[in-house]
């Protein structure tokens, strides 16, 4: 293989590449605007207060320039006058996976849902499209007081707990596409564990968009009461449209004194799809929020996952892996806000650009003067598979006082013509060689998925490489 020669390492994105037809008894059509507002507020019967909130997010919206840096020039290319913003079969998120509408049925059983479900989650939750299909939790978590239903529900039946939380860890006004989210929002999880709850098993949630020229704004809250622990995982698919598609969601994650709260994505959108997050933690005193966070597919996405640690001993981590392929940016990172003194972050950051691909690390570390005993490790890795990949890291650290402490590491390396010729040597073929030494690089940050999404992880990287789906 020629220094300057790209193999053919596109996936063939069959596990998640398929579409049903599917008649929509709820469709907002398409375009933005006030009306839009109030047909999605309508049909989800929502509180007045709702529905000021949405409409106050929908002028923020407006208002709020596109994000300055230049990864920003790819969203010049999204027309939200084309997007349909809310599409539902009206369905109530079923508790019986018999009656899941069969179209929707299909499509989860041939993503593996129930498989999983029944192998090794201790809840799921299967959102098609704008609202949830199906949501289950183990009866056992129940009496224990765990929560763990839809947005749209944890409103209409949890509001004093999910209203006190609800945009407090992202405002409204964070970004353009917080204020998106907030004035489109459907789906996504609630979830609530009481003090003391440690949930042994994962809660997991799946979002798959089917539908064409259509936007998924899922919003997620999760809170960790005193002492509880939390491990939630969400997968995300989308079939492959020639026009694009959006999926802009916003996760706000609360862990109060002593909880823990672990959350893994894993995503692998097809080629058209923007996807553009805002993910948040607030750790309290002795709290631990800790995401793991692995991107692959999207023509571009943003996704900075932060921890803001208010209470003493807090800790927050970030584990990123990215992998870009030909015409694909993705331009992620992380944000740790350190607001109270000993408090710990870690972030690592490793990504895999390919052919043409670009990947972008961007990342916010910040440590005012008035606190001590902080500290912080950044370290971001780059592989190069061939001369006309690119990266590029842009941290920028604010450490004042002379009490904490920061490092930072970076590196790029490049996978040889050798190193692969060294290997097919002894029998492997070239996208063998290729993915054995992608999953090397990547390796240690692996091993911190549970086992499930690690194998899972894994054979991703493999088609990747290989470019072909077994």
């Amino acid at each position: 293989m020629s220094k300057t020669e790209t193999p053919d390492l596109n996936i063939e994105r069959d596990v998640g590449n398929f579409h049903y037809d599917t008649t929509y008894e709820f469709d907002a059509g398409v375009g933005l605007s006030e009306a839009t507002i109030d047909y999605i507020a309508d049909v989800k019967g929502e509180d007045e207060w709702v529905r000021e909130f949405r409409k106050k997010a929908l002028k923020v919206f407006n208002d709020k320039p596109l994000p300055t840096h230049w990864a920003s020039r790819d969203l010049e290319n999204i027309d939200y006058t084309k997007i349909r913003y809310y599409l539902s079969k009206g369905q109530r998120p079923s508790r019986s996976w018999d009656e899941v509408p069969d179209e929707i049925k299909e499509t989860f059983e041939r993503l593996g849902i129930p498989e999983k479900e029944r192998a090794y989650l201790a809840g799921v939750e299967a959102q098609f499209d704008s609202e949830a299909s199906y949501s289950n939790m183990k009866e056992e978590l129940s009496k224990q007081g765990v929560i763990f239903v839809g947005s749209t529900e944890g409103l209409k039946e949890h509001p004093e707990i999910f209203r006190k939380w609800f945009g407090k860890v992202i405002p409204i006004g964070d970004n353009k596409f917080s204020a998106l989210n907030s004035a489109v929002f459907s789906g996504g999880s609630f979830i609530y564990v009481p003090p003391g709850v440690k949930v042994k098993q994962p809660l997991q949630a799946y979002f798959r968009i089917n539908a064409e020229n259509f936007g998924q704004f899922e919003r997620t809250l999760i809170i960790a009461d005193e002492g509880a622990e939390i491990t939630y995982m969400e997968g995300c698919t989308a079939p492959k449209f020639e026009t694009s598609t959006l999926h802009s969601a916003v996760v706000e994650l609360v862990a109060l004194k002593g909880a823990k709260i672990q959350y893994i994505t894993v995503q692998n959108w097809s080629e058209n799809v923007f996807n553009l997050v805002t993910k948040r933690g607030l750790a309290m005193e002795g709290a631990e929020v800790k995401w793991i966070d692995c991107n692959i597919g999207s023509r571009l996405t943003m996704k900075y996952p932060g921890v803001i640690m208010r209470g003493e001993g807090a800790r927050g981590e970030v584990l990123s892996i990215a992998l870009a392929h030909d015409n694909q940016h993705q331009d992620t990172g992380a944000k740790m806000i350190h607001a109270a003194s000993n408090t710990t972050s870690n972030i690592i950051s490793k990504s895999i650009s390919i052919g043409q691909g670009r990947a972008t690390y961007r990342g916010v570390v910040a440590m005012p003067k008035h606190l001590k005993n902080c500290k912080n490790n950044t370290e971001c890795d780059a592989l190069l598979i061939n001369t006309n990949s690119r990266t590029d890291t842009y941290p920028a650290i604010t450490v004042r006082g002379n009490r904490n402490t920061v490092q930072h590491e970076a590196s790029v390396s490049k996978v040889s013509a050798e190193q692969i010729f060294y290997m097919m040597q002894r029998g492997l073929s070239e996208g063998e060689a290729m993915s054995l030494s992608v999953n090397g690089f990547v390796n240690d940050l692996i091993r911190e998925f549970p086992m499930e999404y690690s194998v899972e992880l894994k054979r991703l990287i493999d088609l990747e490489m290989e470019g072909s789906v077994g």
